[in-house]
């Protein structure tokens, strides 16, 4: 650990002795769109985090959840190869929000566990990302508690006042090592003066992935299984992991494709419809063919079906002003969801398949009206509508006989409806004030008719609560060189059919089963952040947080048709449900440190540190699980119009036993061991280079060396090893 902090000050104090050199770059200001509109980022108490598409590009980033981690502010989860789950402040999967051009993709079966929907995102169509860190609910309803991470896809461009067509785009082709990565991506796009069109399609195929020479024996697995199966029987096998480095069953594919259509209609309206189509292959969850049973893997199989994810979006501008607004922005969506579970146990005939469709249809409409020279006005509402679907089959694979099975969720439609004013006062030039609140309500309606199992309590389900959210905050400027700013939030997340319908194996001898009078929960979160600028170059930014979350939903032991135990899968679980059973609370600070010295130099540095405790059955607390141990990144380069070239090293702590939450402390296929054989999370810090050098006019070479050590480690609760020493090969060509 000191040599984490040694690293981290010594980079800041680099580039504080540098920040009075002569230079003509300033620290930009930033505008940002998380309140969904642009706005100027000092205008905002809240600490917001972004990276845009050049950047991205340069790092040769594999999914959009590698995206987010590459910003050194957002731990990154996977349980397997084709994952990533982001965690944020403590809180991860449904308690955050994911929104791609202003519609919320969080869909009825988001669950607590963890989630890999942000990949279905293409991280070379991403034009910009941004993180509104803490909750919030006013501008993105439920779920915003931890944050929102907005994705702001590539746009289609008009040529503006030239009579002649603007063609633009660009094709990259890329490799990686640790995977045997190949991918192609191209993007293309032509725009007249009323009319623009952009294409855009990526081909992404990883083999297993390969992890570090040296490390903790305990993440390498041995032996691999090679299903075996014909009409005489299973006979499974067990074999030799002949390449221990090699991570099998990992690898997958995946393809993106999207159209977009803008017409002006005029200097006042615009109007643009987007198609994004998602889909990956069938992989591995490769924490799952880790797990042991009578010293024989569990599974024989244990695969995620396809991925797949399709939106249609109509976005409407209009700008040319009236007594109700100066600016309106209307977004209808619909979304198609389609995801499934295929799990056979290690030597017998019997395959489940567990499959869900969600269709989620949804309406935005935002308004901006200037009320005087200082003083902004945004209000809108939200009506979002859900229909899910869940059937599920077993196969006997020896004679292919199937026969239905108990589904994972009923089915159901969730509905949400909101209304919401945000109001930002610029008093002086020196003090602004934004506060905020919204009122949303939802109904769900499920029916247990359809699960395949009989249900204690009635099969049609109703439920219908209504939830008030807001925020105030005010930025302080006692100088150019100095913000000061502080913030309160309530956010809410309302339960989803995930919470309430769910059926399934959360761990070995439980089983999870539904529980229909769940209440929303709510998260109270303060901060204040200090900002300051050392001369023209640097900038540090300093925030504190904590967040106190209550009404918890949280998986505890329960009662299932007056019976604490049932059958499931074959063997007697212990019956468990979600709750709101608990308060968690977390605390932490995030720093940052940003400068670009002397003329082509720069450094970065960030840090997170958090600190999260959860209520438990015994009234004892427990860390949480989403609180990640401290993380971050540093990074000293050099940068000028024809070469970057930058060492980063991205790092994480040690979580000993001891400080392990309670539900991790039995996933010996997840952590290392300490010498009492109890599970823990070694720290790690990795060593990076990468390069990115224009060959020629509109050519870009990019190289990254990725864990040049070739050290053997997993972040936190990540059921896959990182890769190994990766050395990532892209070549671009920009139109």
């Amino acid at each position: 650990m000191r040599k984490l902090f040694v690293l981290i000050l010594s980079l800041s104090i680099f580039a504080v002795s540098g920040a009075q050199e002569i230079g003509e770059q300033h620290l930009q200001e930033i505008t940002i769109s998380s309140s969904r509109w642009s706005e100027r980022n000092e205008l905002l108490p809240v600490k917001i985090s972004h990276i845009n598409f050049e950047d991205a590009n340069q790092y040769n980033l594999q999914t959009a959840a590698d995206l987010l981690g590459v910003s050194g502010e957002v731990f990154i989860q996977k349980s397997q190869y084709g994952g990533g789950s982001p965690m944020i402040r403590g809180f991860a999967t449904n308690r955050l929000v994911y929104s791609v051009d202003g519609v919320r993709m969080n869909n009825a079966i988001f669950r607590s566990g963890n989630l890999q929907n942000v990949i279905s995102l293409d991280p070379f169509a991403i034009g910009r990302t941004e993180v509104l860190f803490g909750p919030g609910a006013v501008s993105y309803g439920s779920d915003a508690i931890g944050g929102a991470m907005v994705f702001n896809t590539l746009q289609a461009r008009l040529s503006g006042s030239n009579e002649k067509p603007l063609f633009y785009g660009s094709a990259t082709v890329r490799t990686a090592t640790a995977s045997d990565e190949l991918t192609g991506h191209i993007h293309f796009g032509v725009g007249f003066k009323r009319l623009a069109f952009l294409t855009s399609l990526t081909y992404s195929d990883y083999k297993d992935l390969k992890q570090g020479k040296y490390g903790p024996e305990e993440y390498i697995m041995p032996y691999v299984v090679i299903p075996e199966y014909c009409r005489e029987g299973v006979s499974d096998c067990v074999t030799l992991n002949n390449d221990i480095r090699k991570q099998s069953p990992s690898g997958y594919s995946q393809l993106n494709f999207m159209q977009k259509v803008r017409y002006s209609v005029n200097d006042d309206w615009n109007i643009e419809y987007a198609f994004h189509l998602s889909g990956t292959s069938e992989y591995a969850r490769y924490d799952r063919h880790q797990r042991m049973r009578n010293d024989l893997p569990r599974y024989a199989e244990w695969n995620y079906g396809p991925q797949k994810w399709m939106m249609n979006h109509i976005k409407v501008d209009n700008s040319n002003g009236n007594l109700l607004y100066d600016s309106l922005r209307l977004n209808i969506a619909l979304q198609n969801f389609a995801e499934s579970r295929i799990s056979r146990d290690f030597n017998k005939p019997n395959r489940e398949t567990q499959s869900e469709k969600v269709d989620a249809y949804s309406v935005n409409v935002d308004f901006r009206k200037a009320l005087a020279h200082n003083m902004q006005l945004f209000y809108g509402a939200e009506y979002v509508q859900n229909n899910v679907r869940s059937t599920a089959f077993g196969t006997d694979v020896t004679t292919g006989e199937t026969t239905k099975i108990a589904s994972r969720y009923p089915k159901a439609e969730w509905y949400s409806a909101g209304i919401y004013s945000q109001f930002e006062w610029q008093l002086n030039n020196w003090v602004n004030i934004a506060a905020g609140v919204r009122y949303n309500h939802y109904i769900i309606d499920s029916d247990f008719s359809t699960v395949g199992y009989a249900v204690p309590f009635g099969n049609m389900q109703h439920s219908d609560k209504g939830s008030i959210s807001g925020n105030i905050g005010v930025n302080w400027r006692p100088s150019n060189s100095w913000l000061v700013r502080a913030n309160y939030a309530r956010g809410f997340r309302a339960p989803n059919v995930d919470d309430m319908g769910k059926l399934f194996d959360s761990a070995d001898g439980c089983v999870t089963v539904p529980n229909p009078q769940l209440e929303p929960e709510y998260a109270d979160n303060i901060e204040a952040g200090v900002v300051k600028h050392f001369g023209r170059y640097l900038k540090m930014d300093i925030t504190a947080y904590y967040t106190h979350l209550s009404n918890a939903i949280v998986c505890r032991n329960y009662t299932f048709a007056g019976s604490e135990y049932m059958q499931y899968g074959g063997e007697e679980c212990r019956v468990q449900a979600l709750q709101n059973a608990a308060v968690a609370n977390v605390c932490g600070v995030q720093v940052s440190v940003e400068s670009r010295f002397a003329k082509w130099f720069y450094a970065a540095a960030y840090a997170n540190w958090q600190y999260g405790r959860e209520e438990l059955d015994n009234g004892d607390v427990s860390p949480s699980r989403h609180a990640a141990p401290f993380f971050g990144r540093a990074a000293v380069g050099f940068s000028n119009a024809r070469l970057t070239a930058e060492i980063f090293t991205q790092f994480q702590a040690e979580r000993k036993a001891d400080d392990m939450p309670e539900e991790e402390k039995d996933k010996k296929e997840f952590y290392a061991l300490d010498e009492s054989g109890n599970v823990y999370s070694p720290g790690w810090m990795t060593l990076n280079a990468r390069m990115s050098y224009r060959i020629m006019e509109g050519f870009y070479l990019n190289t990254t060396l990725e864990n040049i050590l070739d050290k053997r480690y997993r972040p936190y609760s990540c059921g896959i090893s990182a890769p190994g020493r990766n050395f990532t090969l892209s070549l671009t060509y920009t139109l």
